[in-house]
């Protein structure tokens, strides 16, 4: 959080790690120049150390390289994605190598098998893409999905709109391919021990993903949208529970509050109701018309009687414009204030009234700016923080997350559905996690990772010893 992260810039050309580097890789693959590496010490948010040096591996024997190097060094080791990460994971706590997967970008599609096997460096949408001209795409669908790649899905197991129906990442993962601490290759699938789950979500400190076979599934036929807008937050909440206790199952249910749909519709201009205190976007969808007007009739009938105001998107053309305003939000809030700390909890959902209240009023008592969206079918909320670095306290800003995070564990909650850890909630840890477990995580970590090389000063907080 932040961008006052001390930077090293002293020469690098003549230094072991490069020597190495150059040794085992083509000079294309390595970068050395301070312009350069400058470049690589940040995700969408946060800033962090200048590393040494940055490898773009072509090939997973590129990656094994490029780790054995930095072992032989004793550096960190960072994997990096197209860092459209929201909790600081893509960047250094340390001077060290970065590793960017965006030149790994191989990708088969296996229409019998319904699967497809991509680099890290693949786009998201990519694979939805080259799956649809065999009747298949790929649901995960990240609100970045334009630019988030493959690799960086994984190691946050990221969700998206269509997640609450159709799952997270790691749902579609049937086997992967990692390059451990020592650079050694481990081809993983889901059966005995299942570590290729123990890998998914694990933020690059176990291991970097280098590859994955991923299922795919056939489009629904049919897919009806509406908007439903309501005075009032928490009634907003009450209709998602109400809808889904009735019986619907959206593939899509996401939540954006009064800030957030103003900030959106003065970015875009699109007709939102500005003077609602929330919005519900909703998809339906399905293989069978009567069966899909049926669901949307449910999620309507929930809205009504929660104090919503439906509106049904006509055309296709409308329903596209909906879904452009929740995926434009990140943007539009970029033109409110520079930086934001983006909190990622998940609530149960028969918690949501109360959770998105309490929220709204920390915000309002706070000198900050909060807006909540998400995707609120599954509970997973996105509570932002809009501050100006140059101007605002940043402890201040990080003890009002704190005390966010503080009403979804209060309510049965975690810290994060779907953007990790990384820096950003890693002080939050031993509020969410009991002694014993931490010990147990920290004992995985040292299992897999013994030097301590893969993305430290992530996750988990310090160890205590003793």
């Amino acid at each position: 959080m932040g961008s006052g992260k001390r930077q090293a810039s002293g020469p690098t050309s003549h230094s072991p790690l490069v020597t190495d580097l150059l040794r085992r890789l083509a000079p294309h693959q390595v970068l050395t120049s301070l312009a350069e590496r400058r470049n690589y010490r940040y995700d969408a948010i946060q800033f962090g150390e200048t590393p040494l040096a940055v490898v773009l591996p072509e090939t997973t024997a590129d990656v094994v390289a490029a780790v054995q190097a930095a072992r032989a060094a004793g550096v960190p080791v960072v994997g990096r994605g197209a860092a459209s990460g929201l909790s600081g994971g893509a960047a250094p706590t340390a001077p060290g190598l970065v590793i960017s997967f965006t030149r790994m970008t191989g990708l088969r599609i296996d229409p019998a098998r319904r699967e497809a096997r991509a680099q890290a460096g693949v786009v998201t949408l990519a694979v939805s893409e080259a799956a649809r001209p065999h009747g298949l795409i790929y649901p995960p669908d990240p609100a970045s999905f334009r630019t988030s790649t493959i690799g960086g899905n994984l190691a946050e197991n990221a969700g998206g709109p269509m997640c609450f129906k159709y799952g997270v990442t790691g749902d579609y993962v049937r086997a992967l391919q990692v390059v451990d601490a020592a650079g050694e290759v481990h081809e993983l699938t889901r059966d005995a021990y299942d570590l290729a789950g123990l890998f998914i979500g694990s933020e690059g400190t176990l291991g970097l993903m280098t590859e994955a076979t991923l299922r795919l599934v056939p489009p629904p036929l049919v897919t009806r949208t509406l908007m439903a807008h309501f005075p009032e937050v928490g009634e907003c909440a009450e209709a998602v529970s109400q809808a889904i206790a009735a019986g619907a199952v959206p593939s899509k249910l996401e939540f954006m509050d009064r800030a957030c749909t103003n900030a959106v519709e003065d970015y875009l201009s699109l007709g939102l109701p500005r003077g609602a205190e929330a919005v519900l976007l909703v998809d339906t969808d399905g293989d069978d018309l009567p069966t899909v007007e049926e669901e949307r009739a449910l999620v309507e009938a929930a809205c009504v009687a929660a104090g919503g105001t439906v509106r049904r998107a006509g055309t296709d053309a409308e329903a596209a414009a909906l879904w452009q305003a929740r995926r434009s939000v990140s943007p539009a809030l970029g033109r409110i204030r520079p930086q934001r700390m983006n909190e990622d909890i998940a609530v149960p959902r028969s918690a949501l009234p109360e959770v998105v209240r309490e929220i709204r009023a920390l915000g309002d008592a706070s000198p900050f700016t909060v807006v909540q969206f998400g995707h609120i079918g599954d509970g997973n909320l996105h509570p932002n923080i809009l501050f100006d670095p140059r101007h605002d306290d940043p402890h201040a800003v990080h003890d009002l997350a704190h005390r966010i995070a503080l009403v979804a564990l209060r309510h049965g909650g975690v810290l994060s559905g779907e953007h990790g850890i990384g820096t950003m909630k890693r002080d939050f840890m031993r509020d969410a996690v009991d002694p014993v477990t931490l010990g147990a995580l920290w004992s995985v970590k040292r299992a897999l990772d013994p030097a301590g090389l893969l993305n430290p000063g992530k996750v988990l907080p310090e160890e205590v010893k003793g």
